[in-house]
């Protein structure tokens, strides 16, 4: 299991210690810190109808088996990424890009930097609205599929999450009964 480094009782790697260059022109990738989160918060609300709290991230960024990145653009965030690991399996919590630098690879560069510091046979999974057709998209570029849907579980209309996973869920536990029926057109 990977730490980010980023539980209350360690201490937190430095961005010059963490950051790496992206394929994305211009942008680091390095450690997300407490000291992130008022602009972590302000993209969060920019977008998401149900954002996340500041007590949301930090009890993420509490937890032993947590990554947390953030996309660093002349010294400014522009995208975040939250995963953590449960029992078998890492769970992508939540990933968002500044809307004004949004279509230039920072998400993909985010999960795909995530998901290299884990196992390589561990399984991934996410929610995401099945509306959201770019995320859906982007996801399924990144090697995700569509596995069912959580009926509402959005919040702020009740629409479903489309269950999307990278790796093999059954390694992780998920019989394949539980598979729920995937939308036509997704």
């Amino acid at each position: 299991m990977h730490n980010s480094g980023l539980n209350e009782t360690a201490t937190a790697p430095t961005r010059t210690e963490t950051d790496r260059q992206g394929p994305v022109g211009g942008i680091r990738v390095g450690a997300l810190a407490y000291a992130d989160l008022p602009l972590v918060i302000s993209i969060e609300r920019r977008s998401f109808r149900s954002p996340w709290s500041v007590g949301m991230f930090a009890l993420e960024m509490s937890k032993q088996d947590t990554i947390g990145l953030t996309a660093v653009e002349d010294d400014r965030v522009i995208g975040y990424l939250i995963l953590s690991r449960f029992d078998r399996a890492w769970h992508l919590m939540n990933v968002a890009v500044a809307p004004e630098a949004r279509r230039r690879g920072i998400a993909s560069l985010l999960i795909e930097e995530a998901i290299g510091m884990i196992e390589p046979r561990d399984p991934v999974t996410l929610e995401v609205r099945p509306t959201n057709q770019s995320a859906v998209r982007l996801y399924e570029g990144l090697g995700f599929r569509a596995f069912g849907l959580r009926p509402g579980y959005y919040p702020d209309n009740g629409e479903d999450a489309l269950i999307m996973w990278r790796g093999d869920p059954e390694a992780a536990g998920v019989p394949r009964e539980s598979f729920g029926e995937i939308p036509a057109g997704t």
